[in-house]
């Protein structure tokens, strides 16, 4: 927990350009206001500047989404596209990635996991946004240090562990 305190301790000095796509209109899904801030919470102090569109789409395109880009058959909360992942960033170059949100898994989810709809698409965003930024969890050790980055920001944003008592 310590070294994810100590990564967003330092001032922000990113430039953040978010283009949020609400195509699945449903009337209880958060305002791009707040998709910005909880994107902004989670860039970290070394991106200079980003290029993130963000889409909140059915679960009929979810699934889609998420069978053609990872062989799976069913609709996932959220996915992550990054323009280089897995590559270094290029010096100078913005960070450029994509973030879909299915509406219909986030909203059950929350309501299976006792959180509000708020507190956990600000989990799913910046959760996202430091995939965006090279983070992952295929490994116990960066599963790990993610969670504790995660836990940080979205405390820090005002919403409770998203973890629980996983942490506990």
């Amino acid at each position: 927990m310590k070294i994810a305190k100590q990564r967003i301790r330092t001032p922000r000095t990113a430039r953040l350009n978010l283009s949020v796509d609400d195509v699945a209109a449903r009337p209880n899904t958060p305002d791009a206001a707040a998709m910005r801030r909880w994107a902004e919470a989670a860039l970290l102090p070394e991106v200079q500047a980003a290029e993130i569109g963000l889409r909140v789409v059915d679960e009929a395109e979810g699934r889609t989404l998420n069978r053609d880009y990872r062989g799976k058959d069913y609709a996932t909360n959220v996915l992550t596209f990054a323009l280089n992942e897995g590559e270094d960033p290029l010096p100078g170059m913005p960070l450029f990635g994509d973030i879909v949100l299915t509406a219909p898994v986030v909203e059950r989810e929350a309501r299976e996991q006792g959180k509000t709809l708020d507190a956990h698409y600000a989990h799913l965003v910046v959760h996202s946004m430091l995939h965006l930024q090279g983070f992952d969890h295929l490994e116990e050790e960066e599963a790990e240090a993610m969670e504790a980055l995660e836990t940080v920001i979205v405390k820090r944003l005002g919403y409770p562990d998203p973890y629980g008592e996983e942490h506990a």
